[in-house]
């Protein structure tokens, strides 16, 4: 295990945003909300699928994530997905994203804006 894994934040459930001390943390947010799972309409950073966003001052950035269930289609693909669409924030030079399973997801983790987008009220 290398130093940057081992300084790297638990996943404890859904990313809070603010929570990072890094002035990219906006843009990242905006760009993980331009990746959808291609099963339902709404973004993963909005699914409640980004656990983890760690942004290093060298533009180095660590995205911790979860999928809806183990046996998704695309957990091969989502990463790439995510990978390509964080790498084009200025500032950020180098992605490494993870699958996480632990704490499990559950619709509980979803924004409010995508339950309402699924008629989950």
């Amino acid at each position: 295990m290398t130093t940057s894994e081992l300084q790297r934040p638990t996943a404890t459930g859904p990313y809070v945003e603010g929570t990072s001390t890094s002035p990219l943390e906006g843009d990242v947010i905006d760009a993980l909300r331009t990746v959808f799972d291609p099963e339902i309409p709404v973004s993963i950073y909005d699914l409640g699928l980004i656990y983890v966003i760690d942004i290093k001052e060298d533009g180095h950035t660590y995205v911790g994530m979860t999928l809806t269930a183990p046996g998704c289609p695309v957990a091969g693909e989502i990463p790439g997905w995510v990978r390509d669409a964080v790498i084009k924030v200025d500032g950020i030079n180098e992605v490494d994203v993870e699958i996480l399973w632990d704490p499990p997801w559950t619709p509980d983790n979803m924004s409010e804006a995508a339950k309402l987008d699924l008629g989950m009220f």
